[in-house]
């Protein structure tokens, strides 16, 4: 069986382009115009998607968390308050919907909450992802599921035996699971790419991702020459803004390079096969003293 899965008619997986995500996810502080100007610097750097991020706070916010003072530009208020200042609702998600679509680039979101899956299933996205967080929700992995949507599922703070367990839940079919490091940012010690082919021996019926988190963009190329199918990183206008994911987030101009980078390694990999090409005939000729037709 191929490693492959079906986005919505793009195909993911191995000896196809690395299906590169764009994570808007919070990254606009609950601002719609910030959203869409993320999405057009998205477009502008040749992603193939970009990815946000759906909760229902009073059901996806821990209990022990939701009183929870915190520091916020809206003053010092509860987690749960600050969770609900940057959830978009529907109106806003029509308009990004409308913005996608006029703009020529693919859309989806992680889903945190059975309510918030049943929210998205009012538009046409092309898989699910399933955030490292949410990995050991099992009634939540079902509700997915249910929707016969593609799946992505992300791996960070887990245990082999905690996404064995979940892969098993979700069933291998239109599944894609990401290596993931669940540090903001992580430091290069801690990213551990060889996960990847780790990956991709334990589950090789599926395409296997890389959602990174780290500073700077080489790790992410590397991902790609290890085997990953798709890379996911979050993209801000400024990482200077206020945010929890924007120290760990890629600028516009970053992000334009890094798909320079992970389109380049894909042409550098190659087919493993030796061969001598017709432009190195010249200097064959020209440096070469003994030759051997073998």
């Amino acid at each position: 069986m191929k490693r492959e899965v079906d986005f919505g008619g793009r195909l993911v997986g191995d000896e196809r382009p690395t299906y590169i995500i764009a994570e808007v996810g919070i990254n606009h502080n609950g601002d719609l115009e910030i959203a869409k100007q993320i999405i057009d610097a998205a477009v502008h750097a040749g992603a193939d998607a970009v990815k946000f991020q759906k909760r229902t706070p009073d059901l996806s916010t821990p209990p022990a968390q939701q009183a929870q003072m915190r520091e916020t530009p809206w003053g010092y208020i509860t987690y749960l308050e600050y969770r609900h200042r940057v959830e978009f609702g529907l109106k806003e998600y029509r308009e990004i919907d409308a913005h996608c679509r006029q703009k020529g680039i693919r859309w989806m979101v992680s889903v945190w909450d059975e309510q918030a899956v049943d929210f998205m299933e009012q538009f046409e996205t092309p898989a699910y992802k399933i955030p490292s967080a949410s990995l050991t929700d099992h009634g939540l992995l079902k509700h997915v599921r249910g929707t016969g949507r593609p799946i992505i599922v992300s791996t960070g703070m887990s245990t082999m035996r905690q996404i064995q367990k979940a892969v098993h839940t979700l069933g291998e079919e239109n599944l894609v699971i990401m290596h993931c490091t669940s540090t903001y940012p992580c430091e290069p010690q801690e990213l551990n790419l060889n996960m990847v082919q780790t990956l991709r021996k334990e589950f090789p019926r599926n395409p296997i991702g890389y959602s990174g988190h780290e500073v700077g963009l080489v790790p992410s190329a590397v991902a790609v020459a290890l085997g990953a199918s798709l890379v996911e990183r979050h993209l801000t206008l400024d990482r200077a803004m206020w945010g929890s994911d924007q120290a760990a987030s890629v600028e516009p101009g970053g992000f334009e390079r890094l798909v320079k980078y992970i389109r380049v390694t894909e042409l550098s990999l190659g087919d493993g096969v030796k061969r001598v090409y017709d432009s190195e005939k010249a200097s064959m000729s020209k440096l070469r003293r003994v030759n051997d037709d073998e």
